[in-house]
């Protein structure tokens, strides 16, 4: 097996740890990486934008994949929609305490 830290990226998170994931050595494809990191990580794959070794290069191919090694740092970069629906601040209107009709008052 091959093991390998994978995370979402998430540059507005204090905390965000990487979790452990294996790989099994005789499957090292892109699509198996993908599968098995969002399994693990609770993230539908259509989401995935790009998945990056870290500090700085993407992963396109099963031979990029091949080359990994154990412990290797992956993120998993997300469309912008989906982080925001994974990470989103609620609306103005949708705080609590926010009254429609008053914020239409002119004077």
């Amino acid at each position: 097996e091959l093991v390998l830290k994978v995370r979402i990226q998430t540059p507005n998170l204090r905390e965000n740890d990487f979790i452990e994931i294996e790989l099994d050595r005789q499957e090292l494809t892109y699509k198996e990486l993908l599968r098995v990191s969002c399994r693990e990580l609770g993230v539908n794959p259509e989401h995935v934008q790009k998945i990056r070794k870290l500090p700085n290069t993407m992963l396109r191919k099963d031979k990029d994949v091949a080359r990994l090694q154990d412990f290797q740092e992956l993120e998993l970069v997300l469309t912008v929609n989906d982080k925001n629906l994974l990470f989103r601040v609620p609306t103005l209107s949708e705080q609590s305490g926010y009254n429609k009709k008053a914020s239409e008052l002119t004077y």
